[in-house]
């Protein structure tokens, strides 16, 4: 089957946003972790590394997923291809 312009401009754009998502949830996830012992000399409602740890990157996470969902049902009505409301 033979994509058109505009199934490869919606994945286009749903593959920019995943790759941006996954450069925020890898910083904060690895990157937060390696430097964790300079990160603890921020404090910032106690040490930054620990906080970031313990509740920060979870915080991260959860914000993501919200933004990922809200931006693909946006594009979705934009391209045509929601689901709708349940009846």
């Amino acid at each position: 089957m033979q994509l058109t312009e505009k199934h490869k401009q919606y994945w286009n754009i749903n593959l920019k946003i995943s790759s941006i998502l996954l450069v925020v949830w890898f910083v904060s996830t690895f990157v937060m972790g390696w430097f964790a012992r300079e990160l603890n000399e921020i404090t910032f409602l106690g040490p930054l590394g620990f906080y970031m740890s313990a509740q920060g990157s979870l915080i991260i996470y959860v914000a993501i997923i919200a933004y990922y969902a809200y931006y693909m049902n946006n594009l979705d009505k934009e391209y045509g291809v929601h689901e709708g409301e349940l009846e």
